[in-house]
């Protein structure tokens, strides 16, 4: 559920296809993500989920498995 939320979201803000994203795809490295669009991605995230993100929860969201997992810690 949660993973599916987030590579829409992701795919969304960064236009890359859906299906091109995995647990294992690298926001920057992958995806070709720059710092705007990871703070964009953030805002995003944190109004689609009700939540708020740290900046010691944001170094850890370097994959989309690694913003799944801070995103299900706080739900």
């Amino acid at each position: 559920m949660t993973l599916d939320k987030v590579k829409k979201l992701v795919a969304s803000q960064l236009s890359v296809a859906e299906e091109k994203i995995t647990e294992e795809s690298r926001l920057i490295e992958d995806l070709g993500a720059d710092s705007l669009d990871i703070m964009e991605m953030l805002m995003a995230l944190e109004d689609e989920f009700g939540i708020s993100i740290s900046d010691d929860e944001t170094a850890k969201m370097k994959t989309i498995a690694g913003v799944v997992a801070v995103i299900d810690s706080k739900l």
